[in-house]
């Protein structure tokens, strides 16, 4: 059988108030994670694409996710929380979780877990966002938030692939509208989730995510079927009549509060 390919993280030091013991308590101190994940899909990083491969950042939200959720008497406890977290994503077949006191003995006292996914999780897990159709004069959204671009007010070439085209002139129109507003760029599945996580507004440079989608490149189509695919509810749109089109994904459409026509 041929060996599972594996990503690690090693030697992540976090303080945190941790422990049974009354000593322990109000304290932080600090705790040493080392990860090891068995991946699914064997060689699938020979495209170099980041969506490809489970993100090194699944590993750390993992145990930072964990570290917010509650105070923890036992590292078994805060091991096997992480465990979970990190086989809820689709590519993850088995992970090794160890966790280390580092301040409560000569040397490092912890757990080691090892754990396998059980069924195959959805594509992926959903995260609260907001999906903004963008319209000029907009303030910049605070919060999780996916921004996509209006349609540029440019040329078009005639001829060749003019759906490809035209999800490059979005793309293009995101840069542009990346520097207006100081935002970042996200293009793939893997910058989003980031982003989503950390709470932080982006723009959608679309070309890559909806290049082989069965939909067309218009920007309100790309917003309502990147709300599908994130598991968001709705799409913002500056607009007073926010009518969907019956060919759009069955989404409830709500307009931005204040906006006009």
């Amino acid at each position: 059988m041929e060996q599972a390919d594996r990503i690690h993280l090693r030697d992540h030091v976090v303080a945190a108030d941790i422990g049974a013991f009354q000593s322990e308590r109000g304290r932080n101190q600090r705790l040493r994670f080392n990860l090891t994940v068995d991946l699914r899909d064997i060689g699938a990083s020979r495209d170099d694409q980041v969506d490809s491969v489970l993100s090194y950042d699944v590993l750390i939200y993992a145990i930072s996710a964990a570290l917010a959720d509650q105070r923890y008497n036992l590292v078994e406890t805060l091991a096997e929380k992480i465990a979970a977290e990190v086989l809820d994503h689709p590519r993850a077949a088995a992970i090794t979780v160890s966790v280390e006191k580092l301040d409560r003995g000569p040397g490092a006292l912890g757990i080691t877990i090892h754990r396998r996914a059980g069924r195959v999780s959805p594509d992926r897990t959903a995260l609260p966002v907001d999906v903004i159709l963008w319209s000029p004069g907009m303030a910049p959204p605070t919060g999780a938030a996916i921004l996509c671009p209006p349609a540029p007010d440019l040329p078009v070439p005639q001829g060749g692939d003019q759906r490809r085209i035209a999800l490059l002139a979005l793309d293009q129109a995101a840069w542009a509208l990346s520097g207006q507003l100081g935002l970042e760029i996200a293009e793939s599945q893997t910058e989003l989730d980031a982003a989503i996580r950390a709470g932080q507004p982006v723009i959608w440079a679309p070309t890559k995510l909806a290049a082989d989608a069965a939909i067309p490149a218009l920007p309100l189509h790309l917003a309502s079927w990147l709300a599908d695919r994130l598991g968001s509810d709705h799409v913002t749109i500056a607009a007073t009549d926010p009518s969907p089109d019956p060919v759009l994904p069955q989404i409830a459409l709500r307009p931005l509060p204040g906006a006009g026509a």
